[in-house]
């Protein structure tokens, strides 16, 4: 395990992201455009029912990854408890889309079907652990996988067929299917073996600590149920949906990130924490600022009727950038702990150590948002406030109760790394500002919004090109670590032929 390459992991991954934010746009193109806002609210709210259930799946993919990481051969556990697992996460879902489906008025059939996805979400999930345990840059590759199939069964299902919904549902199952055999073909040298009854034992008996993550993401999703059941309508849903669609583009940032987790668990020196933060950011800067510029653009593209949305957008571009950002300390915090590498620890050891530390702390703030969020959308709603003001009050609640969590987070990391500030922060910084400050007042002069997808997206690529390609360039010049980042790209495809 001490052979992963951070640097050449972090950059696969990276790259894949931003490639499958492409594909992942056209595929969403083709949903908003043929869908109306109450089906793609119902869309979104499928994806939050779903992520209720999957809770419980960290049990497996937790434990596997740190076991596998330090030579442990428990993938084939991992595979069969991940099923069994699946068959009640079935069970419960159906009675929760039973209760959220009658108080919103959906179709109780469209929940049904859906429910093909949750196995293959199950499996995808404990194989991605398992490969990012040893080869983090196979996880990019299922990825692309899953984006790439996703396209033309979209096309063939919902554009051509007119299947609605439920060709986007098998649309999405077959792009898993697809994703899963990739991502087994890498595993595959992990997943040898027999199933061991004691593993899964073990991790049954500390299930505790996986599980916080899993309850905290319950709770933090409720907000879309919570919203649709207040309102009693889903077209708010949609809105939050293709928002969180536009600032997906930042979140891909955090794919930099997956080599470092890993590595840290081996024994893998600190400087990478410093190192992986100002890649991070020189990414995830301007992809900040191009999202929020280009807000506007990017709903339209996706459905006229979205628009209205580009202020819902922005602030939600500042959570999504500091949700990522304050992972780059929590991650670094947990795989430097070795509670869990001794057998004589003891349940006072685990209770007192980050991998309970930090979910606790996770569930407060989660705990407090929902509160809040739920108060302030339910007094909102009895005054009569229109769905696209709910949306901006739901937005807005996040980002504050967020702030000072991460403010926490970052405090505490300095306990336990080095964090410099470096001044290249503030050169990416001007720069983003610079550049998409000047790309904001060419489009508000040049950019036609065309309502045919055919014209008007070639226009927005067009914008987004410059804008990407003068960053890029502006960097390279004035900054040396960017010199030393391409030299070092330059360096990976040529070592790996890729």
């Amino acid at each position: 395990m001490s052979n992963i390459r951070v640097t050449y992991s972090g950059l696969i991954s990276f790259v894949i992201g931003l490639v499958s934010v492409i594909t992942g746009l056209i595929f969403t193109l083709i949903v908003t455009r043929q869908l109306s806002q109450e089906e793609f609210g119902t869309w979104s709210l499928i994806g939050s029912l779903i992520s209720y259930v999957i809770f419980v799946e960290p049990v497996i993919s937790y434990w596997s990854l740190r076991e596998i990481a330090r030579g442990k051969n428990s993938g084939i556990t991992a595979i069969f408890s991940s099923s069994f697992f699946s068959v009640g996460a079935i069970v419960v879902y159906l009675v929760i889309a039973l209760i959220i489906g009658k108080q919103a008025g959906i179709d109780y059939n469209i929940l049904i079907f859906s429910l093909i996805l949750i196995p293959l979400l199950f499996l995808n999930k404990t194989l991605n652990a398992i490969n990012n345990a040893w080869k983090p840059e196979a996880t990019s590759f299922g990825l692309i996988a899953f984006e790439l199939t996703k396209i033309p069964v979209g096309l063939l299902l919902v554009y051509f067929m007119q299947l609605g919904l439920y060709g986007a549902i098998i649309a999405t199952a077959i792009a898993y299917i697809i994703s899963n055999i990739v991502l087994g073909l890498y595993a595959r040298n992990k997943i040898k073996g027999k199933f061991q009854i004691l593993i899964i034992k073990n991790w049954l008996k500390k299930f505790w600590i996986p599980m916080f993550p899993g309850i905290l993401s319950l709770i933090l999703n409720l907000d879309v149920a919570i919203f649709s059941i207040i309102t009693g309508s889903v077209e708010g849903v949609a809105l939050f949906g293709v928002s969180v669609t536009v600032t997906g583009l930042i979140a891909h940032t955090n794919l930099i990130s997956n080599a470092v987790y890993p590595k840290l668990l081996v024994g893998g020196k600190t400087q990478h924490v410093q190192d992986n933060m100002i890649r991070f950011l020189y990414f995830a800067i301007p992809l900040t600022a191009l999202t929020i510029v280009f807000g506007k653009p990017a709903l339209f593209a996706l459905n006229p009727i979205y628009e209205i949305g580009q202020w819902i957008v922005f602030f939600m571009a500042f959570k999504v950038f500091l949700t990522y950002f304050t992972s780059i300390f929590t991650r670094p915090i947990t795989g430097l702990d070795k509670v869990d590498t001794s057998d004589k620890s003891t349940f006072k050891d685990y209770l007192k150590s980050s991998l309970f530390k930090i979910p606790s702390i996770n569930l407060i703030h989660n705990i407090i948002y929902l509160a809040i969020f739920t108060t302030v959308i339910w007094f909102a709603f009895s005054l009569k406030t229109s769905q696209l003001d709910l949306v901006m009050y739901w937005i807005i609640i996040g980002l504050i109760t967020f702030i000072p969590l991460s403010i926490y987070y970052y405090r505490l990391s300095r306990k336990v790394f080095e964090i410099k500030f470096d001044f290249s922060i503030m050169k990416y910084v001007l720069t983003s500002l610079g550049v998409f400050s000047f790309m904001f007042i060419i489009m508000e002069e040049f950019l036609i919004y065309n309502e045919s997808i055919f014209i008007f997206l070639p226009d927005l690529i067009f914008f987004v090109l410059i804008a990407t390609g003068l960053y890029l360039i502006i960097t390279y010049v004035i900054d040396k670590k960017t010199k030393d980042l391409f030299v070092s790209i330059y360096d990976e495809i040529r070592k790996n032929r890729i």
